[in-house]
């Protein structure tokens, strides 16, 4: 029986990427807006980078959420929690993806 006491040898990794991608993140929102308070063009090419760091974001996220949920669980609950935890991976992502979507388009029309 593992030690309940000792974090998971992934927890320090996925919490050091979130809150990377979310100073990341948090940064160049910051440069976008001051871009846009000086008027300037923005290429939808940059938006790659708040685009990476939100999904480094949800991924890490999701890691957590993993370890919560699907490996604290009891071997006889392990099915069922997988189970809802894809359905939940998969509508996170898909709404990551059609929020990343609409945001180039919208760039790209403009």
């Amino acid at each position: 029986m593992p030690d309940t006491n000792q974090p998971h040898p992934w927890r320090k990794p996925l919490l050091i990427t979130e809150f990377t991608a979310v100073a990341v993140l948090l940064a160049s929102m910051g440069w976008f807006s001051s871009r846009a308070a000086e008027g300037a063009a923005l290429s939808p090419v940059w938006l790659l980078i708040p685009a990476a760091a939100s999904l480094a974001v949800f991924i890490s996220f999701i890691g957590l959420m993993y370890l919560r949920w699907v490996v604290a669980a009891a071997a006889e609950r392990k099915p069922r929690h997988k189970i809802v935890f894809s359905l939940l991976v998969m509508t996170l992502l898909g709404v990551w993806a059609y929020g990343v979507a609409n945001t180039w388009i919208s760039v790209s029309n403009a």
